[in-house]
């Protein structure tokens, strides 16, 4: 495949021009998924004012780095040149030793990373460290903290999400374009995304589980293991599905609960009236 040019400027009158720009917004849509629900789980532990501003942040970061790679295009496909040699480990499906990239580098600790950070926020939910306040002091050392890892984990997915994009399209610019569309779309949709995975805290769990599958398919691509994308997806819209219709189920065992206790109804809406 030849090297893209970044100043050739696409045919807008052609019909498959068009066709490639909305398939590629949805697959940047698609595969910025788990770069939202990242996003939204660890803005949670900011105070709920400061939880947008770092959301856009991120997404804003997201975009940047997406774009910056792309200008960048022909150094980006050199990433996939070996650099280091494993002797102890073999290719799959060959005798070869393992060679791994910059690209594999980034994926392997990119992956552990979400895998190390998932469990240890799903371990700190078991243990009920999330039903605490959140702190109004320290909010500037604890929103640098966040925003830090929304950057790292950004750089992780942007690479992921661009090396997928080069194969489809052969204009940078339809790149950029479907690129910005995309990460304005998750801007507008981000709210309410994220509103809903911290409201069910089931939603959550499923969310942090999703992260670590991500992390290790992550690590499983680093090391030249492919695990197909649409598997994962597919699991995460089924569990999802059965999810959402655990909640309406609980939803409506409560409400037959309150509507048989009117008492305990009237206690529970003046405190949320206080809160």
């Amino acid at each position: 495949m030849e090297f893209l040019s970044v100043i050739d400027l696409p045919n807008f009158a052609d019909p498959q021009i068009w066709i490639s720009l909305l398939t590629l917004t949805f697959l940047e849509i698609v595969l910025g998924v788990d770069n939202i629900i990242f996003i939204s789980i660890i803005s949670d532990k900011l105070p709920k004012e400061k939880q947008r501003f770092a959301r856009n942040l991120g997404l804003a970061f997201a975009m940047i780095f997406r774009v910056a790679l792309l200008l960048m295009i022909n150094w980006i496909i050199g990433l996939k040149e070996a650099v280091i040699t494993l002797p102890w480990f073999n290719e799959p499906g060959s005798e070869l030793p393992l060679s791994l990239s910059w690209k594999d580098i980034i994926l392997l600790a990119g992956g552990i990373f979400l895998i190390g950070k998932s469990t240890f926020e799903i371990h700190g939910k078991m243990q009920g460290h999330d039903d605490a306040p959140k702190p109004k002091s320290g909010a500037s050392t604890l929103m640098a903290m966040v925003v830090f890892q929304i950057i790292l984990i950004d750089m992780v997915f942007s690479l992921d999400s661009i090396l997928t994009a080069i194969g489809l399209v052969d204009s940078v610019l339809l790149m950029i374009i479907a690129v910005i569309i995309s990460i304005g779309i998750m801007m507008a949709f981000a709210g309410p995304i994220s509103a809903i995975i911290n409201k069910y805290p089931s939603l959550q769990m499923l969310a942090l589980s999703f992260l670590v599958v991500i992390g290790v398919m992550l690590v499983a691509e680093g090391i030249h293991q492919h695990v197909s994308k649409n598997i994962i997806y597919s699991c995460l819209a089924f569990s999802l599905v059965v999810e959402m219709l655990n909640i309406k189920f609980r939803n409506n065992q409560k409400k037959k609960y309150l509507k048989l206790n009117p008492d305990l109804n009237k206690d529970l809406s003046i405190k949320e009236e206080n809160e």
